[in-house]
């Protein structure tokens, strides 16, 4: 017998074996009105026709209009079949899925010989120019079937076996393609006709605990990419834009972004779209809500729901049990489809691969689907046609109604859960969307200038004016090809250069530099598309080498600066040293961003958002240019008349009341310009090859021994731990002898007090003096005057110098002697100090309070106004109020002293030399001091002068401070 007559003859239709069908049936009497009503059911064609237009309606817009004026020929094609469908008999179930199973299993048994593939499955046979799925009649080619024996009137066993091996042979060959999406549905479809049929529990429950068993081993049958889609679904991954993880990211993105009536038409929609996947496909309803609206999607939901209720409806209504059960498994069928595919695009599922059905794009889907809809419609007509003697009750599948509300119940689930998602995560979803599709390119902020108590500029952004320079950047896939003639025109370049460069660069650049122009000529690139002006970072400091150590230079970032500041952004122009490192924060700005909108794979796509820049705030400083320019030419000279090449100079001009840097004199100096950015290497290489260490801040940077100005600090020991009374008169003579160790003084004196010692600098009165004092009173008195530590100034890299103590001499593997304590007298020894911590000092012991200098006086812009920076407040030294004898041994220097030149100058200065023996010198030069304070009575400024070179005594030191002194006193520094 032929396979085909033996599987009609398994088939209900036959009088034989049906148990439901009577031997002897009355003509069917007419027809009603009601039952002509009943015979076409307008609610399920009109939900059908609902769901292939909003499908058609998704494919116009995400795949044009050609794909969906194909897509609705075919889905017309559909329609036919739906209506002839309609026509047929339930008589003629048998032969239908006869047939049509046939046809399925042969074309999936031929799949993998002429079947075209596809993320590593075959499924499809291509026929001309469209392509077959055959796996999709294979869902209704075995619903009919399996529905005819099981709802023949052959033994419970018999029917079992039968659906089980009829249902087999499709599963099996599917799942060889390997289809995992398609399979699972026909073993759903399976199993709902086996418990709607009636199939009793004793052969069904082996069966599901068989399936239980072996679920596991399916694992193994998993391609790669659906291992991929099972791993992102349980561990929520969204991270690789070409797993399922990140596709529920997107539709979930294009749930939210949809809004109540849809994005179609907005120009960053298609953009958007794009980072769907599968949009016509298996994210359709996504695409669907993100075009036309929550409220669409919310129909389409509805009906589908109505669809299921309706077949379900009809599986009540057929007076066979063949057609029973056929309505019933196309309600589970396309109910189990909604619920997978709807459950995928929100994440509550895995994304199964399983299209929407009739909505989806696909054109096998949907005729199969439309000719199964009508189908289940001509069950229910001819149902209307049904014998008043039948007995429907044995004709009704069981679970059905509980199977359709079920579905029910999880749709209006999963439609709450869209909604929420998007009133609530709606927000940040469409953020991250526009993230995503969002690349941007820094604008640099133009920095801040640096100027002086008066305004005077100091450093200014030299892009902020004509003398700088810009870049012509281009996103090649934005320029258009008719512009670019024109724009190498302005460039200055052949036609054929420019074009070579933009079709070079990847598709993906966003910033190709194409030339480097003055300012004013760059502005003339207007008006082209994709093309971008950027003004070149170079600093401009029209003092040079001034202030060149002090005000620092700008550069890009080093990564210990990126490091510290992860905010930085790649090559961002940052504060290298001085106050540009300083107050970069202030200075800097925030950079602006010029945004593209860029497809998936970073393609540039149109031009984005635009943010300007925020320009940096001004700095303006305490400093003084007029004094500083004279302090810098005064230790020009005296380092002129040296013959040491190597030897420094610095000057310190400080307000004692606040601690305001008035001037800073460094000399060697470099000039900063050199730095640019873009740096100068070959003039920059030649100035750091300078001796004298050109690129330190001397006056902070470098410490050397104090000498004899260190005496004022001994002095001020002595007030505290009184070793020799200030007013006593004590021999001193030319030298001083301790252990055996005779220590010279550097001219021989005779009697003195503390002030005359101070003011004729006598080193044996001071050798004597720190004898009786010891090294701790010193070292006590040092600390409370800012000695051995770094003065807190707002600048980089300031030495806090040294001050031995026993203990850390000890430490360091030495011994302190007596000798030791002797030579501290006179500022040798284990003691070091930069010109700042000097003048600090000589401002405590003139005011009695130490404070904090600061170069810093206010950040803002000339239009906004200036606030002024926080200073610390100065810290009262703790023996203030017995300083007097100090002050008038530096008065008395001043006045008869070794200050004596700086009597000339009539501001009433006190003051204190000191010549140090330096090791890094020669045998006849020293670290040169001079520090003085004026007027001594209530001091408004203290300088401090080093030179290194030749001298006894009164030295060129003393001739900086002097020009200091008068320049201060003719235009003295604005408030």
């Amino acid at each position: 017998m032929r396979p085909a007559r033996r599987l009609r003859r398994l088939l209900p239709g036959r009088r034989r074996f049906s148990k439901w069908a009577r031997d002897e049936r009355p003509p069917r009497p007419p027809r009603s009105p009601r039952n002509r009503g009943l015979a076409f059911d307008v609610v399920a064609v009109l939900a059908t026709l609902l769901l292939v237009l909003a499908g058609l309606a998704n494919l116009a817009v995400v795949d044009g209009v050609d794909t969906a004026v194909r897509q609705a020929i075919i889905a017309g094609g559909g329609l036919v079949l739906l209506a002839l469908f309609w026509r047929v008999r339930v008589g003629l179930l048998g032969v239908l899925g006869v047939v049509s199973y046939c046809l399925a299993v042969v074309l999936l048994a031929a799949v993998p010989v002429v079947g075209l593939s596809a993320n590593g499955a075959t499924r499809w046979i291509a026929v001309g120019g469209f392509t077959f799925q055959p796996s999709e009649l294979a869902k209704v080619g075995m619903l009919l079937v399996v529905a005819g024996v099981l709802g023949s009137g052959r033994p419970a066993w018999q029917r079992f076996v039968g659906a089980l091996v009829l249902a087999a042979v499709p599963i099996v060959l599917t799942v060889l393609q390997p289809d995992l999406s398609t399979t699972t549905l026909l073993v759903v479809v399976a199993v709902a006709l086996l418990v709607i049929g009636r199939v009793p529990a004793r052969f069904v429950l082996p069966v599901f605990a068989g399936a239980a068993v072996a679920a596991p081993l399916a694992v193994g049958l998993l391609r790669p990419y659906q291992v991929e889609r099972l791993g992102s679904f349980l561990a929520g991954s969204a991270e690789s834009p070409a797993g399922s993880g990140w596709a529920v990211a997107q539709a979930r993105i294009a749930l939210a972004s949809g809004g109540p009536f849809g994005q179609a038409g907005k120009p960053l929609t298609d953009i958007l779209e794009r980072y769907l996947p599968e949009r016509d496909t298996d994210l359709a309803p996504a695409s669907l809500v993100l075009q036309f609206g929550m409220i669409a999607g919310v129909v389409v939901l509805l009906a589908a729901v109505v669809l299921v209720w309706r077949l379900a409806v009809a599986s009540r209504t057929s007076r066979t049990a063949h057609g029973a059960l056929l309505a019933g498994g196309l309600a589970v069928l396309f109910g189990a489809e909604v619920v997978v595919s709807v459950g995928g695009n929100l994440g509550l599922l895995p994304l199964a691969g399983v299209p929407f059905p009739l909505v989806s794009y696909g054109g096998t889907a949907v005729v199969v689907h439309l000719a199964a809809i009508g189908v289940v419609l001509g069950v229910r007509r001819d149902g209307a046609r049904r014998v008043l003697w039948a007995a429907p009750e044995r004709l009704r599948p069981r679970l059905v109604r509980v199977a359709a509300l079920g579905v029910t119940g999880l749709l209006v689930t999963f439609g709450a859960f869209g909604w929420r998602l998007e009133a609530v995560q709606g927000p940040a979803l469409m953020a991250a969307g526009q993230e995503q599709m969002t690349r941007c390119v820094r604008v640099p902020a133009p920095r801040g200038e640096i100027t002086d108590r008066n305004g005077t500029v100091l450093a200014t952004d030299a892009a902020g004016t004509d003398a700088g320079t810009a870049k012509i950047e281009a996103v090649p896939a934005l320029v258009q090809p008719n512009e670019v003639d024109r724009l190498a025109g302005l460039l200055g370049r052949p036609a054929a250069d420019v074009r070579a460069a933009l079709d070079a660069a990847p598709d993906t650049t966003l910033s190709l530099e194409l030339g480097d122009l003055p300012l004013a000529q760059a502005r003339a690139f207007t008006g082209f598309a994709g093309v971008r002006v950027e003004a070149d970072p170079r600093r401009s400091y029209p003092t040079g080498d001034l202030l060149g150590p002090l005000l620092g230079y700008t550069g890009i970032a080093t990564e210990a600066q990126t490091q510290q500041n992860p905010t930085l952004a790649p090559g961002a122009v940052v504060g290298r040293a001085g106050l540009e490192a300083s107050y970069d924060a202030v200075l800097r700005g925030i950079d602006g961003e010029q945004c593209y909108w860029v497809s998936p794979a970073g393609v540039p796509l149109a031009v984005g958002t635009h943010r300007d820049p925020v320009p940096g705030a001004n700095l303006r400083t305490a400093l003084d240019l007029p004094l500083q320019r004279r302090l810098t030419d005064s230790v020009r000279a005296s380092l002129a008349a040296q013959h040491n090449p190597n030897a420094v100079g610095a000057a310190v001009a400080m307000d004692p009341r606040n601690g305001q840097v008035l001037a800073m004199a460094s000399l060697p100096s470099y000039d900063n310009n050199l730095y640019g950015p873009p740096v100068d290497g070959a003039a920059l290489q030649a100035a750091e090859a300078q001796p004298g260490h050109p690129t330190l801040e001397h006056a902070t940077q470098v410490a050397v021994p104090p000498g004899s100005t260190f005496k004022l600090v001994v002095a001020s020991a002595n007030v505290v731990h009184t070793a020799i009374p200030p007013n006593q008169v004590v021999p001193t003579g030319a030298s001083f002898t301790l252990a055996g160790h005779t220590f010279d003084n550097w001219k021989p004196m005779g009697p003195m007090d503390m002030p005359q010692a101070i003011a004729w600098s006598n080193d044996v009165y001071f050798y004597r003096l720190a004898a009786l004092l010891g090294p701790d009173p010193i070292i006590e008195a040092a600390h409370a005057l800012g000695v051995g530590s770094a003065t807190g100034i707002d600048l980089p890299g300031e030495s806090a110098g040294y001050l031995g103590t026993p203990e850390t001499i000890a430490g360091d593997g030495g011994h302190w002697y007596g000798g030791t304590t002797v030579i501290l007298g006179i500022g040798q020894g284990p003691l070091q100090v930069t010109p700042l911590q000097n003048a600090r000092w000589t401002a405590a012991v003139a005011t009695g309070q130490l404070v904090t200098p600061r170069l810093g006086l206010a950040v803002g812009t000339p239009e906004g106004g200036f606030t002024a920076l926080p200073v610390p407040p100065p810290v009262p030294v703790p023996f203030a109020g017995s300083l007097g004898p100090i002050r008038d041994g530096m008065r008395a220097a001043v006045h008869g002293g070794t200050a004596s030149s700086l009597s000339t100058v009539p501001l009433d200065p006190g003051a204190k030399t000191g010549t140090a023996q330096d090791g890094s010198l020669s045998g006849d030069e020293y670290d040169n001091w001079t520090s003085a304070a004026a007027p001594l009575g209530a001091p408004t400024v203290v300088m401090t002068g080093l030179v290194q070179g030749p001298g006894l005594g009164g030295n060129s030191a003393s001739r900086i401070v002097i020009d200091g002194l008068q320049q201060y006193q003719a235009a003295p520094p604005a408030p």
